[in-house]
């Protein structure tokens, strides 16, 4: 689905569609991770842009790792 540009405000910002190139290089820029990452995290965690960073932040290189 595309984004409507024209949504703004906090329901847009608090997700991030894997599906946009530039939503996707901006986190990865902000978190200092790669687009791959980033979009492997929204695969993980869904995309919710707190969850992704949270996600990023704590199991960086992890993600293949079992989970316990």
């Amino acid at each position: 689905m595309a984004d409507n540009k024209n949504l703004r405000g906090t329901p847009d910002r608090v997700r991030v569609s894997g599906s946009e190139d530039y939503e996707v290089q901006h986190l990865a820029e902000k978190l200092n991770a790669s687009p791959e990452e980033v979009r492997k995290a929204i695969e993980k965690v869904g995309n919710n842009r707190v969850d992704v960073e949270h996600y990023l932040s704590n199991n960086r290189g992890r993600y293949n790792a079992p989970r316990h």
